[in-house]
């Protein structure tokens, strides 16, 4: 397979590129301190096609795949993680789950607005006592009319706060029951539909995450996405292109702290000579880059399949699986190459350490990543 970059790649690459160095390094660790969302950052990639990357032209998007997708992911992610991240959230949950189970309407009416940034999307199936358990979520929807009310709290949600329009996961019938959740698109500003505490967190910390609460919303039924009951089925399809996002994000961390980690050995002297120079580095550097390089090969191969319309389902695992502890790997040797100085926050080595351990849960945690591949394989 040829996983080369083409010339849409290379152009959205020096884009992105150009765009992160003007409009987000100079205020990374401003936003990391203060756990600020920028939401005029957003709304400049928007402007660019950023945030409807896969969003077909007739509706205001990019009309791109997922090669030129993860590309963007990756080189925001080199720069500032958060930002990546909630590129991703945005692109691959919100708008990602509209684009593929909308109906024309429902398309016409949201994506435009999704994929400039004018509206933020948020997602919400994660609750408090439910992480990996979906299926015994305790948001439940309710049936009286024309109208569905729904009561219940999210938590650990990307832009809880600021979005303007969520799709949101709600049970519409027993615990556990099969096709027992319905997916509903709710606007901000509805009564009885609020955020909640805003998560004070270890990383990412420019990427806003809070609780969503529900308090008797009514949504009418024109709100409702696909069919009633089949929410949780089009959650896992969603989740097989959030995990291609999530693998590029890790992919990101990862080439961001090697390339600073490889600058850093390059001009520390030690003993007369670039700390490189030593085995004990260089032998680092190269795991480093062996790994990044093959977890990139994982994700260009799920990104192909997804491109061509192929299962993506175990691809995607083994992708966001491999590159998470990859990230987190790389995080964690870049830090050890800058010594004590990478434990200060005058270099970026300590933020990429702080942010890379997210990958191995967000989204499915590397332990579920591997029940996912195990059923795939054995089934």
């Amino acid at each position: 397979m040829d996983f080369s970059y083409s010339e849409n790649q290379k152009m959205v690459s020096q884009m992105v590129r150009d765009f992160a160095d003007r409009h987000m390094r100079p205020h990374v660790m401003t936003w990391d301190e203060s756990q600020e969302f920028p939401v005029e950052v957003f709304k400049k990639m928007g402007e660019l096609g950023l945030m409807g990357v896969l969003v077909p032209e007739q509706y205001g998007g990019s009309g791109f795949g997922y090669f030129e997708y993860v590309t963007a992911i990756e080189e925001l992610s080199k720069v500032d993680p958060s930002i990546g991240l909630s590129m991703a959230a945005h692109n691959s949950l919100c708008t990602g789950h509209i684009l593929a189970f909308g109906t024309e309407e429902q398309k016409q009416k949201y994506l435009p607005k999704l994929a400039t940034a004018e509206w933020i999307g948020a997602w919400g199936l994660t609750e408090p006592n439910t992480g990996s358990d979906a299926g015994n979520m305790r948001t439940v929807a309710v049936q009286e009319g024309d109208y569905w009310v729904i009561n219940g709290a999210k938590n650990f949600i990307t832009h809880g706060k600021s979005s303007n329009v969520c799709v949101l996961i709600a049970r519409t019938s027993e615990p556990g029951a099969h096709r027992g959740a319905t997916a509903f698109i709710l606007e901000k500003g509805i009564p009885g539909f609020t955020h909640g505490r805003k998560e004070n967190k270890l990383g990412m910390r420019a990427s806003e995450t809070t609780e969503l609460i529900l308090e008797n919303v009514r949504v009418h039924k024109s709100q409702v996405l696909g069919e009633v009951g089949d929410g949780f089925v089009q959650s896992m399809k969603v989740l097989d292109g959030g995990r291609i996002s999530i693998a590029a994000l890790s992919l990101g961390i990862a080439v961001g702290a090697y390339e600073a980690a490889l600058a850093y050995s390059q001009e520390r002297q030690q003993f007369g000579k670039p700390i490189s120079s030593f085995q004990g580095i260089s032998f680092k550097l190269a795991d480093m880059l062996t790994e990044i390089e093959a977890s990139r090969w994982l994700i260009f191969n799920a990104a192909d399949r997804k491109n061509k319309g192929l299962s993506v389902t175990k691809e995607s695992a083994m992708a966001k699986l491999y590159a998470s502890e990859v990230c987190v790997k790389v995080a964690n040797e870049a830090l050890q190459v800058f010594g004590g100085y990478g434990y200060t926050k005058d270099y970026p080595a300590e933020k990429f350490y702080r942010d890379a351990k997210l990958c191995t849960i967000g989204e499915g945690t590397s332990e579920i990543q591997k029940i996912v591949i195990a059923k795939q394989t054995f089934k």
